[in-house]
């Protein structure tokens, strides 16, 4: 299923993540740093859930108290709570 989630306190405005049975098909971010996000995106792609999320929940950017990974972990972090 494919939720479009909006983010906060980033650069990026939001972000497109297809989730298939615990694991993440596909991601997407609207805006931010380009090649971080669109490397961010590729290496997540096949990976569970619950290992993204793990894996980046808590990253900062500078002195922002989260980033566009930290973002995408809380989205999952929501999406799951959604499915379960």
């Amino acid at each position: 299923m494919v939720y479009e989630i909006m983010t906060k306190g980033v650069c990026s405005r939001s972000i497109i993540i297809d989730v298939e049975g615990g694991t993440v098909r596909s991601v997407r971010f609207n805006g931010g740093c380009s090649g971080n996000t669109q490397g961010i995106a590729h290496l997540v792609e096949g990976m569970p859930v619950d290992e993204v999320i793990s894996r980046l929940k808590g990253i900062k950017c500078g002195m922002k108290g989260t980033s566009c990974p930290d973002q995408l972990a809380q989205a999952l972090q929501k999406i799951k709570e959604q499915t379960d």
